[in-house]
């Protein structure tokens, strides 16, 4: 076993992550540096970019590539450290359902739970 797995094993229990999470996070980086034939924390961000992208094009389901994202992402975040754009919360681009502004909602609800 390899340092960085070990690294990334002992940062996991430490995180408090649930075995079978564990298993599917070391799976999707094994599948990861098997890819590209190199050690994950010899990749560039672009290619684990690539990688990902490649992922929802090869018609991978959505829960699968959630567990693939989020193992790749604590290898690279908590177990090497690099804050990568690639990470970060997105805002999202889907419009809210709501007809009313997000101050109004608050409003609204407050007004409900004080009745």
């Amino acid at each position: 076993m390899t340092p960085l797995r070990l690294r990334m094993i002992e940062d996991m229990k430490s995180a408090g992550l649930a075995a079978a999470t564990q298993t599917v996070y070391i799976d999707s980086v094994r599948r990861l540096a098997a890819h590209y034939r190199r050690s994950p924390d010899q990749l560039s961000e672009e290619e684990v970019r690539a990688y990902l992208l490649g992922l929802r094009e090869r018609g991978a389901a959505l829960g699968t590539f959630k567990a693939y994202h989020g193992g790749i992402q604590f290898l690279y975040r908590r177990t090497l450290d690099r804050d990568w754009a690639l990470f970060e919360k997105k805002e999202s681009g889907r419009p809210s359902n709501s007809v009313f502004p997000r101050s109004c909602r608050t409003s609204r609800s407050e007004r409900c739970w004080a009745a």
